[in-house]
């Protein structure tokens, strides 16, 4: 059973979506205001009804996209408000006014499905460190480092492919693309300055003499490490 918000502001109150009352899930309907949201409660989906107020509709999906929200975000409109829809709303699916309750249900499901996804698939964890590829951010024991973004493309690099080891000129082309005209010892100098930051966690950059550099890994993460994206 899913928790299910939704954010109407119907003449006097209706249901937004009478056929979400068929289904097992637990339903709220709050108003569509701005200032509700400050308490509204914790949803793993949440309904933004626009079938009276496409303006207001689309003003309050993009608050809700800008301050975070994780859960997915439908939109509740009549067929003839489907032409004003666009992506530029940070919406994640549609639903019909009139839609029965199978489909309905089907689209919670997807939907919770694809943010589920979404949130496994851009971060990467291993031995202590965690990798956010939404927001360009990492953290060693939960810590937040602060990273250039070109470190934090090395370390991504590093991370998602462990274990390998790489010449200079091989991390030089992958990271900083095969037209920079910079010399190898950048990757020494970014090298050293990621490895300082990572404090006692910096032997996870090991050196291979007359090589390059590894990614070395706790042995219980390799199997996870290696299947993070690439």
């Amino acid at each position: 059973m899913a928790q299910l918000l939704v954010l109407s502001s119907a003449p006097g109150g209706g249901a937004a979506l009478p056929a979400l009352e068929l289904l097992s899930h637990r339903v709220r309907q709050i108003p569509a205001e701005a200032a509700q949201l400050v308490n509204a409660p914790s949803a793993d989906v949440i309904f933004v009804d626009a079938r009276f107020d496409l303006v207001g509709a689309k003003s309050l999906s993009k608050i809700l996209t800008t301050t975070g929200v994780e859960a997915p975000l439908v939109l509740i409109v009549t067929e003839g408000g489907l032409t004003a829809v666009s992506t530029d709303w940070g919406i994640d699916d549609v639903v019909l006014v009139g839609a029965g309750p199978a489909e309905i249900d089907a689209r919670i499901r997807l939907a919770m499905g694809r943010r589920a996804a979404d949130q496994v698939s851009t971060r990467i964890q291993t031995s202590g460190i965690t990798i956010d590829e939404s927001s360009y951010s990492a953290k060693v024991h939960g810590k937040p480092l602060d990273l250039t973004y070109k470190e934090f493309q090395l370390l991504h690099f590093f991370a998602t492919h462990p274990s390998r080891v790489f010449t200079r000129e091989q991390l030089l082309s992958e990271v900083w693309g095969y037209d920079y005209f910079g010399g190898t010892r950048t990757v020494d100098v970014h090298v050293r300055r990621l490895r300082a930051k990572l404090g006692d966690l910096e032997q996870l950059i090991g050196t291979v003499r007359n090589v390059g550099y590894r990614f070395n890994v706790y042995e219980d993460d390799a199997p996870a490490a290696a299947s993070a994206p690439a």
